[in-house]
């Protein structure tokens, strides 16, 4: 269930500089990111061999991999923020991703989100950017910050 409902253009206005969230948890596991590894073909070791990591890393323990956090995202987006009134939505990209902290394996993560900027580019479609930020349990640093930019049409008059 998403924690705010809006209702076409005017609606995704209406939420520009207002954070919704949180999400609920969600724990990242060993399982998660040795999937993820397949999938990207990442397999460096601070990912994948716990025992390695246990003690070579600064961490303790395996991290997820940036780019899966990045690929929580959707999930979350669909927790934080239900939208109808539209003809249709695509990724147009992102902007400013950075990870000023590490997922170590087993935290629970969740998202916040924030719209940015609704903006109107031509021919029915808008262009929406909302900034999300997601944390790791227990950690005042956030684990995901990047800006989400979507194009989405209104529906014909």
């Amino acid at each position: 269930m998403a924690s705010v409902e809006v209702q076409g253009v005017e609606g995704m206005q209406a939420l520009v500089g207002q954070e919704v969230g949180p999400s609920e948890w969600r724990t990242v596991t060993q399982a998660d990111i040795d999937s993820f590894a397949e999938l990207s073909g990442d397999h460096q070791w601070i990912h994948v061999d716990a025992e390695r990591a246990k003690s070579d890393s600064p961490y303790g323990t395996t991290i997820a991999h940036g780019n899966l956090t990045l690929s929580m995202v959707d999930g979350f987006r669909d927790q934080l923020i239900s939208s109808t009134g539209f003809a249709l939505g695509v990724n147009y990209g992102w902007n400013k991703i950075r990870f000023p902290a590490p997922v170590p394996v087993d935290s629970r993560v969740r998202a916040k989100a924030e719209v940015v900027s609704v903006d109107e580019i031509g021919g029915g479609w808008w262009q929406v950017v909302t900034r999300f930020t997601l944390e790791v349990e227990g950690n005042e640093k956030p684990c995901f910050v990047g800006d989400s930019v979507t194009r989405v049409m209104a529906p014909a008059a």
